[in-house]
């Protein structure tokens, strides 16, 4: 028992609808504190002695000698559920030094994005925009490269869905279902054996179309219809 020595000067009857409320208010107050200790990326979070490193080479028909790009990532909140890996810098190098001005510029730009923090996914896009006036090419496996920086902004792309920062969006079962009876279906009719220039690319038919979706020739014409065989597209469906 609770003895009060003062004068009540009010009160107020805790009804079980009131005490839910504040038991949700003292929840979203512990979750916007715990928040607020997660240490995001941004401008001032200082470089660790040693950061984790992926390293992608670049082969292009354009150039003799092959491109090199590293992407160095932070560890944030490491140890804890809230750890992640965040881009935080980006090298690339070649014996070729043609393109050795706007590379470095490029890599500057690119590390500057990665530290502001934020949704960074952007970048992506913006690379893969690029067009040379030269024209493209097209990378093993059969996808178009509009252009070499096109093709850095693919990696970019491939490592920020290794880290988890862009969600692979995969093929459902109705896609892949139809894209092995596509696949059958053309082999069936054609009866063709698969030449180089098919396994070169990606292991689709020789005589594929590009796909407008996802750039790969891997697009067939099967009943009047043009599917494609890499991320399942279709115009019938």
């Amino acid at each position: 028992m609770k003895k009060i020595n003062q004068k009540i000067v009010g009160f107020d009857v805790v009804t079980p609808e009131k005490k839910a409320a504040q038991l949700a208010n003292d929840a979203a107050q512990a979750e916007k504190n715990a928040q607020a200790q997660i240490e995001q990326m941004h401008e001032s979070v200082e470089r660790a002695e040693m950061l984790i490193g992926s390293t992608y080479k670049i082969k292009t028909p354009m150039s003799e000698h092959a491109m090199y790009v590293t992407i160095n990532d932070m560890v944030l909140n490491e140890g804890t559920e809230h750890e992640v890996r965040r881009p935080f810098e980006i090298f690339i190098n070649s014996k070729n030094m043609e393109h050795y001005q706007w590379v470095v510029a490029l890599t500057l730009l690119i590390s500057a994005v990665f530290r502001k923090g934020g949704d960074i996914t952007f970048i992506v896009d913006e690379l893969s925009a690029v067009f040379d006036p030269q024209g493209g090419y097209f990378k093993r496996g059969g996808k178009f490269m509009p252009s070499l920086v096109a093709e850095i902004g693919d990696v970019v792309e491939k490592h920020l869905k290794m880290i988890g920062m862009i969600k692979e969006e995969g093929l459902d079962e109705h896609q892949q279902k139809l894209i092995e009876e596509k696949r059958k279906q053309y082999e069936a009719a054609t009866a063709a054996p698969k030449s180089g220039d098919a396994a070169d690319s990606g292991d689709f038919p020789a005589d594929a179309h590009v796909c407008k979706k996802c750039n790969t020739k891997a697009a067939i014409i099967m009943d009047g219809c043009l599917t494609c065989l890499n991320c399942g597209d279709s115009k019938c469906q």
